[in-house]
């Protein structure tokens, strides 16, 4: 290719571009890297892709199970003596609902009770809570996957149906419609003391909340029927309280506590999780750094790309300095050489990533049904399926960094080939 003498042609222009192109895709006994180039290009689309499913998958995991986490508990909860009475319980639960913010305050029994199913024994959590409160609890509400909620709430004393987690009801092998023994260890008071009571419900439905911790140890029961069962006369263990939003607990806790009155006991999601939560943001820092790495170290083919093709175009260089190419075209050149394989290689796992959670759940099952295994065990992840949910501002982050590494992966060789000088390069040609 030759240069117009005379006429200064601009920064990346046709011409630079041209001869970028063509040194990349030039054949190895042409004096190019082809195949490296091919190499590079699926290191980068990988590494990208992979990047960025871990930050469509893994980023999501620890959001996806405070979501669910959120969503089954509250935010907030109010504990104490007070709660005896059910008077000032009633006024407590009015003030705390007229505070901004709050959208949901439920008062609630909650103790562990042993379930006997067909042949099955085990524990569970029976929480109390009346037909309304549980109406407006989303995440039971609209996830009962067989049966439903009528006749909950009903009759005497709030009736004798219940909501069973799903995992809880295969264990005991019961469906809506059959009947469930419950044993309180806190029953009725007699002169000998506490007796165990025991009393058969029947299932009204199976909710499915996609946490395996929820799903197979928890019952929901009408609260009558629940302060009846645990002997709590007509007092309730706690108050929870839903908020518009979660992080703003520790501005409203202050106005809780006041609405409250002396002698309660105020706590949040924070102060019951902080373990949990802490070991998963440890966790997503540290895996956002080794994926970062990966990137890097992706993008380093690049930089061995470039070494082969500095050298093996050294000729070329010589040719094209005598010909007028300053320093800086060839610094460009090169760059754009380089820089195309990081990319295109990104742009290509970016769309890989974005499919691969498009169709998690197809894919998963896919996995599953080929190796015939459970590749996201509830048991142990919590969660039922893998979560995967599009963050364009992770995918934008990500993304960046990519680019941005292939980048300076491929500045310094296209400085160096900027600095090569002519003669030296056709010294021994």
């Amino acid at each position: 290719m030759s240069l117009e003498l005379g006429r200064t042609a601009g920064a990346f222009s046709l011409w630079e571009r041209s001869i970028a192109y063509r040194y990349l895709r030039a054949r190895r006994k042409d004096g190019g890297v082809a195949m490296v180039s091919v190499i590079s290009f699926i290191g980068v689309m990988l590494a990208g892709g992979g990047a960025g499913h871990r930050h469509e998958r893994d980023e999501r995991l620890p959001a996806e199970l405070l979501s669910r986490t959120l969503g089954f508990n509250g935010h907030l909860f109010v504990t104490g003596d007070l709660l005896n009475d059910p008077v000032r319980t009633g006024q407590v639960i009015d003030r705390i609902r007229a505070i901004p913010g709050v959208i949901q305050a439920t008062p609630m029994v909650e103790a562990q009770a042993m379930v006997v199913g067909q042949g099955q024994i085990t524990g569970a959590v029976v929480r109390g809570v009346s037909r309304a409160d549980l109406a407006r609890t989303p995440i039971i509400a609209k996830n009962v996957a067989s049966g439903s909620l009528n006749g909950y709430g009903e009759g005497d004393y709030g009736g004798d149906m219940i909501l069973v987690g799903s995992r809880l009801a295969a264990q005991m092998g019961v469906q809506p419609g059959d009947a469930l023994t419950l044993i309180s260890p806190s029953g009725g008071a007699t002169a000998f003391g506490s007796t165990p009571r025991t009393k058969a419900y029947t299932v009204g439905g199976l909710f499915t909340v996609g946490m395996s911790a929820y799903d197979e140890a928890y019952i929901y029961m009408p609260l009558e029927q629940a302060q009846i069962f645990f002997g709590r006369d007509q007092s309730v263990d706690m108050i929870e309280i839903k908020v518009k939003d979660p992080d703003r607990t520790g501005q409203i806790r202050p106005l809780v506590a006041n609405a409250a009155g002396p002698g309660a006991i105020i706590s949040d999601w924070r102060d019951r999780n902080q373990s949990f939560f802490n070991a998963l943001q440890v966790e997503r820092n540290v895996m956002r750094l080794i994926l970062l790495l990966i990137v890097a170290i992706a993008a380093m083919n690049i930089v061995t790309g470039l070494i082969m093709l500095v050298k093996n175009k050294g000729r070329d260089i010589a040719i094209l300095r005598t010909m007028g190419a300053g320093r800086g075209s060839i610094l460009r050149i090169f760059f754009m050489s380089g820089a195309a394989i990081g990319v295109l290689g990104t742009l290509a796992g970016l769309l890989l990533g974005i499919l691969f959670c498009a169709y998690i759940r197809e894919i998963q099952a896919f996995v599953e049904w080929v190796t015939g295994s459970d590749v996201f065990n509830a048991d142990v992840y919590f969660l039922s399926h893998l979560p995967a949910k599009i963050d364009w501002g992770e995918v934008a982050m990500v993304t960046a960094c990519s680019i941005g590494m292939s980048f300076l992966a491929t500045l310094p060789q296209a400085w160096h080939a900027s600095r090569l000088d002519p003669v030296e390069a056709l010294r021994y040609e």
